[in-house]
């Protein structure tokens, strides 16, 4: 019997502290979602122009999100976390005041960009505390970025149907960020970024990633011992960028449905379904507080049954409670069928990230930079092709996207580990193809 592990207090400072830029990064999305409508109105867009519109956030993060990698390892994780999440709730600030779409997608371009920088910053410093626990605490980070989504979420719901201005509203989440983020920078982690994953904790580095499909001759897993020190991007063998290319997939499945929730929800039960403005910023935190709930438990679940089964049963959950709601439309029937979307999807992104961080031959934060930029990608398609389906049909019709992403989780889940990592540190090089 195992005598349980004592946590340093430094290092349980260091998870506090990372938990709060995860929660802050969460509140300033949170709160923009249900204001969607009432700034599409303000500027008199059509589904097709705010698709547009909002297409500048992933712009932004495609054009500077793959710096992040480079700015992480100038400056370290910390500095760019906190920092990063200071400008971005500035800039999201900008978008609330924007008078025009010209200064709006101006003003969210800027937003795309520094939440790039964040989103790989947190988790690459995350990643690091979770190399030093020697256990999955990932998904308790991303949970308390739900927490910060579903907040930001209520107060944006109720500040519109009690009137509240846009602007005023960001100002206030804008002086809380700030302050948080002031707070949680002296707790992180000190020192420079490890050149690779092994050299904070060796049994996380050899965790297996198998590349798998049910119908197709699994690929041979790639594990620490076949590689790990990083090699030039053109060294890296082709199996290594097949798995990350699976993994980002997910990720990206994931982020559309999590997308139709933070970008359409609102408009979708206000204009098709007739819901109040405070009700209708629901279906975005009911896919939040279920998410949550999925990330709380996440952990002992991938743990317990491996994110391969995890990651097949969230798929099937996202496929079936939105297609149902979508084909028997109704407020609360859509609300139940987003929280359904949440809960399938909340370890999906954590868990792409993980093993992207994790893979052999690349430097640090690499391979979790590329997934993040393949997300932006992912982000500049949807919101216009929601948009213009929305336009040229209805956006019932649009988000008939989530639970086709349900179905593309469930045939890739093979791409992820089919059980936890194996215990003291030993690194096995077989690892199970099992469907």
């Amino acid at each position: 019997m195992s005598t349980p592990r004592t946590v340093a207090p430094e290092l349980k400072r260091a998870r506090l502290g990372v938990a709060l830029i995860f929660f802050t990064n969460g509140i300033v999305l949170g709160g923009f979602a249900p204001r969607i409508p009432e700034i599409r109105d303000s500027l008199e867009l059509s589904y097709g122009g705010l698709g547009v519109a909002m297409a500048a956030w992933p712009v932004g993060s495609l054009l500077l999100g793959l710096g992040a990698a480079a700015l992480i390892r100038r400056f370290r994780s910390s500095r760019v976390a906190t920092v990063g999440m200071v400008l971005s709730t500035l800039a999201m600030l900008a978008a609330g005041l924007a008078g025009s779409p010209l200064w709006f997608g101006v003003a969210l371009f800027i937003v795309g960009a520094t939440d790039a920088w964040v989103d790989v910053a947190q988790n690459s410093h995350g990643l690091r505390v979770q190399r030093r626990y020697k256990r999955s605490i990932l998904n308790s980070f991303h949970a308390l970025w739900s927490i910060g989504a579903v907040s930001g979420g209520l107060i944006g719901g109720i500040a519109a149907g009690v009137g509240i201005s846009v602007p005023l509203q960001f100002g206030i989440v804008a002086v809380l960020v700030v302050a948080v983020n002031a707070f949680a920078y002296p707790m992180l982690l000190k020192g420079p970024e490890p050149r690779h994953a092994g050299d904070e904790g060796a049994d996380e580095a050899g965790m297996p990633h198998a590349i798998a499909h049910d119908d197709v001759e699994a690929a041979a897993p790639v594990t620490a011992s076949e590689g790990s020190q990083p090699s030039p991007l053109r060294n890296v063998p082709g199996r290594t960028w097949g798995l990350l290319a699976a993994l980002s997939m997910i990720a990206i499945a994931a982020a559309w449905a999590e997308d139709a929730a933070s970008t359409w929800s609102a408009s979708y039960l206000r204009d098709e379904l007739s819901a109040g403005a405070t009700l209708a910023a629901l279906g975005f935190v009911s896919m939040q507080g279920f998410q949550f709930i999925g990330r709380i438990l996440g952990d002992r679940m991938v743990d317990h049954w491996g994110q391969r089964a995890v990651a097949r049963w969230g798929g099937l959950l996202v496929a079936v409670g939105m297609g149902l709601a979508l084909a028997v439309p109704s407020v609360w029937g859509t609300i139940a069928g987003f929280g359904f979307a949440g809960f399938g999807v909340a370890t999906l992104i954590p868990g792409a990230m993980h093993a992207a961080d994790e893979l052999p031959g690349l430097r640090t934060g690499t391979g979790l930079t590329i997934l993040s930029w393949l997300l932006r990608l992912a982000f500049l398609l949807s919101p216009p092709l929601v948009g213009a389906i929305a336009d040229a049909s209805s956006l019932r019709v649009g988000l008939a996207i989530v639970p086709v992403m349900g179905i593309l989780v469930i045939l890739l889940a093979g791409a992820m580990s089919p059980r936890k990592e194996p215990p003291h540190g030993q690194h096995s090089a077989t690892t199970s193809h099992a469907a």
